[in-house]
């Protein structure tokens, strides 16, 4: 039976305070596990406004209705407001994602300043942001994390290989079709990776006839294909407005006898060791503006 591994991204304190207790009680109620991976830092949402000239950046906000699913404030944190610190303003509803049985690691230290500018920064830029992520996750949960989902699927080479110097067990940080082990500058790394292999709500809302009331048919279509899959949610929306299209999704799969979990429960289904090597880089996903992290194709 296919395995369908559940990916929250959280990346704002909305997102946090909000839904992730939203998501706890949908997936308590069918009995699910999810790996949770938080922004532990400064929200600075406001400033991701500047990506405005990016192509199709206009577009997926006019489909996604970003300030309905956000919020005002958030959308000015880091620009007219202050951004606040999620992980002293939010640690008890991370902890409380932990405390109901769920995996939870690393998204970011702060969202928008990995998203933006990762791609291009080197080695000591991007050991400063793992760092200071790693060491408020200590603060948080009173351990070392191991799982690392990168904020916007944005990596450069130096962070593939900090993840495994840091001590991360397993990463889903792109985008791909199957697990792999990455390849960077020749060699081969330890860390697993499991991308996202789903396309996420917000890439589909808009597009193609796809809407709110039927994404999650389309959704489903595309996961019951007898593969495994990686899906990312976003606390911002499934917690929130489309919270009851991933009540859907969640029906849908147990009805079709889907296996759901963390990362960490679908890595278990693997012989990591034995995983594929192939090298990475930046590619393109429909519905999604910019490059991402993807798997490459093996010379």
């Amino acid at each position: 039976m296919p395995f369908i591994a559940l990916k929250v991204d959280v990346d704002t304190l909305r997102g946090t305070l909000d839904g992730v207790p939203a998501l706890l009680r949908l997936l308590a109620r069918s009995k699910t596990r999810a790996t949770f991976l938080f922004s532990l830092g400064p929200d600075h949402t406001g400033r991701a406004l500047k990506r405005v000239l990016r192509p199709g950046f206009l577009a997926k906000v006019r489909r996604t209705s970003v300030a309905s699913h956000y919020g005002l404030r958030t959308l000015l944190y880091g620009t007219l407001l202050p951004g606040p610190d999620i992980g002293v303003r939010a640690a008890e509803p991370m902890r409380s994602a932990y405390r109901s049985g769920h995996e939870t690691g690393v998204h970011c230290w702060d969202h928008v300043l990995w998203q933006d500018h990762v791609a291009r920064k080197g080695e000591a830029w991007t050991r400063r942001q793992l760092q200071l992520a790693v060491q408020r996750y200590g603060e948080v949960f009173g351990r070392a994390p191991r799982v690392h989902g990168a904020a916007g699927w944005q990596m450069n080479d130096a962070a593939y290989r900090l993840e495994q110097d840091l001590g991360f067990a397993l990463a889903s940080d792109g985008r791909g079709d199957a697990p792999f082990r990455p390849l960077v500058d020749g060699r081969a790394l330890d860390v697993a990776q499991l991308p996202t292999t789903l396309p996420t709500l917000d890439e589909l809302i808009g597009t193609d006839g796809i809407t709110a009331e039927n994404v999650a048919e389309h959704v489903l279509r595309l996961s019951l294909d007898g593969r495994d899959h990686v899906y990312t949610l976003h606390a911002e929306l499934e917690g929130g407005q489309l919270a009851p299209v991933f009540s859907a999704l969640l029906d849908g799969w147990d009805a079709a006898g889907v296996r759901l979990g963390a990362l960490s429960d679908y890595a278990a289904t693997l012989d990591l060791d034995t995983l594929p090597v192939r090298p990475v880089g930046l590619g393109s996903v429909p519905g999604r503006s910019g490059k991402l992290a993807v798997a490459l194709d093996a010379a």
